[in-house]
């Protein structure tokens, strides 16, 4: 009798197994999650996990990037319809605090979350990209409607689109501290008390 193979499945479904890995990684983070933890968690041997997806931190990768569009997406979506950077920033603050504490997931925001301590340094600095550029891209809005009149000539384009982001970010520490998506919401809402008004002609 052949002994069972421990390789890939032959029912392997690959995009179902990425989704495995992306829980995974928002669950335990890149550091704490080993290859083992990750060829238990899709039920394939280390060989086709390899063959698959390449080595941890290539699987890692493709899981940043899917995660921006399957569960992340909420930030694309606002910064696409809003019409100015409060109305951004507004709908970016409350949708945060139910898609952070959405049943069914992992709590807060992989992006945000995934590479705390960890030591591999293109890990961080990917992470570290991405978060910033979110930044800026609020950032340069913000500078536009101050440049439109739209929002106060005194306003600290730099400053607000950080303190905005910071915001996100313990929101997602709060969502995984347990925080409930009502409680976020206030936070969301005391937030954007602190934006400037828009101007109005």
């Amino acid at each position: 009798m052949a002994a069972p193979s421990r390789g890939r499945p032959r029912s392997f479904d690959r995009d179902a197994a990425l989704d495995k890995a992306i829980r995974l990684f928002w669950r335990k983070g890149y550091e704490a999650t080993s290859t083992r933890d990750l060829t238990e968690e899709l039920g394939i041997g280390a060989p086709s996990l390899y063959a698959a997806f390449g080595d941890k931190q290539s699987l890692f990768t493709e899981a940043v990037q899917c995660f921006g569009t399957r569960y992340g997406g909420f930030m694309a979506r606002v910064f696409g319809e809003a019409a100015t950077a409060r109305a951004a920033a507004e709908r970016l603050l409350r949708l945060a605090a139910v898609e952070y504490t959405k049943e069914g997931q992992p709590p807060g925001c992989m992006v945000i979350s995934a590479g705390v301590n960890t030591t591999n340094t293109e890990v961080a600095d990917m992470l570290r990209q991405l978060r910033n550029n979110n930044v800026g891209i609020l950032q340069e809005w913000i500078r536009r409607d101050i440049e439109a009149g739209i929002l106060p000539a005194e306003t600290d384009a730099a400053g607000l689109a950080r303190y905005t982001a910071a915001v996100l970010q313990g929101m997602s520490q709060g969502a995984r501290d347990g925080a409930s998506a009502a409680e976020l919401g206030k936070a969301a809402e005391l937030a954007i008390s602190a934006w400037p008004e828009e101007v109005t002609a």
